[in-house]
């Protein structure tokens, strides 16, 4: 797994020799390219969105968007940030997701619809039809994806840059496109507001606090929010961000924070359909065929 957002990276110019390959007509060099950063734009859209399919159908949108100006990149600045710049710009602009049309998209909201949600002890439940471990994950995954909602979308992606994938302020202001400085104003204000929501509700943080993912386990999936057959987060992973990242627990002198942010590094980091097959499909186009000089 390589973090294209690690200073280790900065040093590596993989990128660059493969886009000099693939534009002089190299299929095996575009199809690495792909492999590379599929799985990093996938788990950017999938936390924009909330919804896998919704996800999968933004990263071939913005992998098209990648291979069709790909012949146009100058090495003027880093593969990486000019990558980067097109995925944060279309995850910006795009027009609203499912998930935030399905969800609450400030605080005081979904902090109204996880009162409103019953409450049931899963111990008492004898004949529970679920595997109540897995249900309760996906329940805790569930809910911390749908908080990210509630900041806005730049507030959004500069806390999966900064907070999830540890992007420094200097290549996180590359890719954003402001001064380092705003760039860290911006990641700690989205700290602030999603740790001071969980402060206040979330039972993984405080015991006393109202909402316990096993408690609300049994409504959300007899509602049908959760489908034991069909979970959506707590599935189709090997890695946890901190282990794709190399991301560890930043240094805190705020106990909560220091908490959230461990669980947030805990969630999965999720496979990306593999698009390469969608990509041997396009070079076989006469668009593709054009901008690259395939035979």
């Amino acid at each position: 797994m390589i973090n294209p957002f690690s200073e280790k990276y900065t040093e590596d110019n993989t990128d660059e020799v493969l886009i000099g390959k693939a534009v002089n007509g190299d299929k095996h060099a575009l199809e690495e390219i792909i492999k590379r950063h599929q799985d990093w734009i996938y788990n950017i859209a999938l936390r924009m969105v909330f919804y896998s399919d919704e996800a999968k159908d933004v990263t071939q949108e913005v992998l098209i968007k990648i291979l069709t100006k790909l012949s146009t990149f100058k090495m003027q600045s880093s593969f990486r940030t000019w990558t980067y710049r097109i995925v944060i710009n279309h995850v910006l602009n795009m027009k609203k997701s499912k998930g935030e049309k399905s969800h609450a998209t400030n605080f005081i909201d979904y902090g109204r619809e996880i009162e409103k949600t019953p409450d049931y002890d899963l111990s008492n439940e004898t004949n529970c039809s679920f595997d109540t471990n897995k249900v309760i994950e996906e329940v805790k995954l569930s809910c911390m994806n749908a908080m990210m909602l509630c900041l806005n979308r730049e507030q959004r992606v500069i806390f999966i840059l900064g907070a999830l994938f540890g992007v420094t302020d200097k290549v996180g202001s590359e890719i954003m496109e402001i001064s380092r400085e705003n760039f860290r104003q911006k990641l700690s204000r989205a700290r602030k507001e999603l740790y001071n929501f969980m402060n206040d509700k979330c039972g993984l943080i405080h015991k006393n606090n109202p909402c316990h993912c096993s408690k609300k386990a049994k409504a959300l999936v007899d509602s049908g929010y959760v489908n034991p057959d069909n979970l959506m987060f707590n599935t189709n992973y090997i890695y946890k961000i901190k282990q794709a990242t190399g991301k560890n627990v930043e240094r805190f002198s705020n106990y909560v924070e220091k908490e959230a942010d461990t669980l947030f590094l805990e969630q999965p980091f999720q496979y990306s359909p593999d698009y390469v097959e969608y990509v041997r499909s396009l070079i076989n186009s006469n668009e593709l065929k054009d901008i690259f000089n395939f035979n």
